[in-house]
């Protein structure tokens, strides 16, 4: 299981990478006035919901 650092790390990383497409996609929008493609706004939700699993995954109590 991982501790709250690890999972800390792992929505940094995850976060970072939706940020630099996210800007990628703002930049080509605003200066080249041209859409992105479906796909890719599919594959950034999938990753989006991915990190959402990991923020809301909440640690199983041990029944005694």
């Amino acid at each position: 299981m991982a501790t709250a650092k690890e999972k800390k790390e792992e929505v940094k990383v995850h976060l970072k990478k939706l940020r630099a497409e996210l800007r990628t996609i703002h930049l080509a929008v605003t200066e080249e006035l041209k859409l992105p493609e479906a796909n890719n706004i599919k594959d950034l939700m999938t990753e989006m919901e991915e990190l959402l699993a990991v923020i809301d995954s909440k640690p199983k109590k041990n029944k005694k």
